[in-house]
């Protein structure tokens, strides 16, 4: 959408029939439709060829949108609503653009791309340039939603992003398109679509793990291959692309909305237990030994984030920041029960946060609740 999208749920005004829904829907889709044709106008052979217009997209996608969309913007609009029915409006809202952007595309680019199916990764703008214009201006419309939609989800759940950051940038891109493994995406369709769009949708992100890692134009050229399925049986081209540009648009949602929730979850863990904790000092030593329970196992990426977000918590609620714990590697369980040993009086804060911390990835294996057992056992002081 625009700089801050529009859409008749987000205004005050009733409308009398469904048909005058739809029509107002229609009217920004086009309007960021044309947006975004004037937007691929400006992108060179090259840019296209290569995947460079996937970087520029990120740009103008999100500089200027990011300037005027923040939670205050959603609190404006849906004052005392939750989070959580927020998001489904926004994934639906989404969804239904993407679908009639697809219907609009695909009427102009069926004919037009016929010829070059199963080679428009490679097929020169110089040959085809209407089809390639076309296929672009419909898979930079969805790209830019989705990337937004994502956005959105970060902000209505509170998780910090900025992107001016690289990694916060890239940490957006994966979570908007799936990225990380086609195994994620999988699993999403599993509850998000139709039993007959299933294999569809499957093959459409087949190819999602990217090996590149943060090469944006490698995303670029990936997603513009991905999408000749669309175009890929005759005569069926625009229903094909109305409901791939949808059910994409919700596998997409649903992702970003499972990521963005947990790491809420995780946040206000964080900031709870930092808040409950008389010995924010000792608290880390101790989270980190009960992370660290198997020191051979790989961390959990919901421990990596707690214990990040706890560090920063520590430091800006309580003004500590520990020297000596940001240098540790392998810390030494004797030298965290030596430092509880010598904290006097009650304890009950920390082995409180301690089997919060434990918990944060589910269940508690047997080296953990070992920990927790000694630990109790050492802060009773009766």
């Amino acid at each position: 959408m625009k700089d801050a999208p529009t859409h008749a749920a987000d205004t005050d005004t009733d409308t009398d029939t469904e048909q005058a829904d739809d029509a107002a829907d229609r009217k920004v889709v086009e309007q960021e439709q044309a947006a975004i044709k004037d937007f691929v106008k400006g992108l060179s052979g090259d840019d296209i060829k290569s995947g460079g217009w996937f970087t520029k997209l990120a740009a103008h996608a999100m500089n200027t949108y990011t300037e005027k969309v923040d939670w205050q913007y959603f609190q404006d609009r849906y004052a005392g609503v939750p989070a959580d029915v927020i998001v489904d409006q926004r994934i639906k809202m989404a969804a239904r653009y993407a679908a009639l952007e697809g219907g609009l595309s695909a009427g102009a680019y069926t004919a037009a791309v016929a010829a070059t199916i199963g080679s428009l990764g490679g097929a020169s703008p110089a040959t085809v340039p209407a089809a390639v214009a076309t296929v672009t201006v419909d898979v930079a419309f969805v790209t830019q939603l989705q990337l937004r939609l994502a956005y959105d989800i970060a902000v209505l759940y509170r998780v910090p992003l900025d992107v001016h950051d690289p990694d916060d940038l890239w940490k957006l891109i994966r979570v908007a398109l799936t990225i990380k493994s086609g195994e994620v995406a999988n699993k999403t369709v599993s509850k998000a679509v139709p039993v007959m769009m299933r294999p569809l949708i499957k093959r459409f992100y087949s190819k999602s793990v990217l090996a590149a890692g943060r090469a944006l134009p490698v995303v670029g050229k990936h997603l513009l291959q991905r999408n000749v399925i669309k175009i890929g049986i005759p005569l069926v081209g625009v229903p094909l692309s109305v409901l791939l540009n949808r059910y994409t648009t919700l596998v997409a949602g649903r992702h970003a909305r499972a990521v963005f929730r947990n790491e809420a979850r995780v946040i206000e863990l964080a900031a709870g237990i930092s808040e409950r904790s008389r010995h924010p000092q000792l608290m880390l030593w101790v989270a980190w030994l009960v992370i660290r329970a198997n020191a051979k196992a790989k961390i959990a990426d919901d421990e990596a984030l707690l214990m990040r977000h706890l560090v920063r918590s520590v430091r800006e609620r309580h003004e500590v920041v520990d020297e000596r714990f940001a240098q540790v590697v392998d810390v030494d369980p004797a030298e965290v029960w030596k430092r509880v040993d010598a904290e006097p009086g009650d304890l009950s804060d920390v082995v409180d946060a301690a089997h919060r911390v434990a918990t944060v990835d589910g269940d508690l294996n047997a080296r953990e609740k070992a920990i927790l057992a000694e630990l109790r056992e050492r802060c009773s002081r009766d």
